[in-house]
């Protein structure tokens, strides 16, 4: 044999092992991601909680109680489940948007805010406001470092006749003093709530 034939060999024998090597490490690779997504129901019920645009009341937190339950257009009710007041000086609002009427209700690109940084997130909740009239002051939706809103996102562009979306908005809260607030959202009157 030349030389020029066993470094052609060796080439080829070096090829084939390092395409058996990445196939065994994509099908390793693979196999583990598999594995985590069906060991972790906490990956479902987070993406649960986003809104499917489903009826997903059951991820409320207390359906039964009711705040207020204001009339928007085109058929379209938002329930008001909770506002609550947590650990860190934070108030959490909960309720779902339920579609009444008898056709899809496409959800309005103003529900997200008219922040350019937020939009870019995708779709959410961040044209939502709190108004404490006592204080004289507007709260806005909650961002994380990355400028996502801390409320509901993500969830589907529509809402089915009969469905519901769950939601939540997660907001500075008012002083100690404060017990009602107004929140605000676009395409609904006001809706005064008392804080729990």
């Amino acid at each position: 044999m030349t030389n020029p034939r066993v470094r052609k060999m060796r080439r080829a024998g070096s090829a084939a092992l390092l395409l058996v090597v990445l196939s065994f490490s994509v099908a390793a690779c693979g196999g583990d991601t598999g594995n985590e997504e069906k060991k972790s129901p906490s990956a479902a019920s987070s993406a649960a909680t986003t809104g499917s645009g489903e009826d997903e009341g059951k991820n409320l937190p207390d359906t039964s109680q009711v705040l207020v339950t204001v009339h928007g257009d085109s058929g379209i009710d938002m329930i008001i489940h909770s506002a609550k007041r947590d650990t860190g000086g934070f108030l959490t609002v909960s309720g779902q948007f339920k579609n009444t009427g008898s056709d899809l209700f496409t959800t309005p690109i103003q529900w997200g805010g008219a922040e350019e940084a937020v939009a870019a997130t995708g779709r959410s909740l961040a044209g939502m406001t709190l108004v404490d009239s006592k204080e004289k002051k507007r709260f806005y939706v909650l961002r994380d470092t990355d400028n996502r809103p801390l409320t509901t996102s993500g969830y589907e562009p529509s809402i089915a006749a009969g469905k519901s979306l769950a939601f939540f908005a997660q907001f500075p809260a008012p002083a100690q003093s404060t017990t009602q607030v107004d929140l605000q959202f676009p395409g609904f009157t006001n809706a005064t709530i008392e804080i729990s």
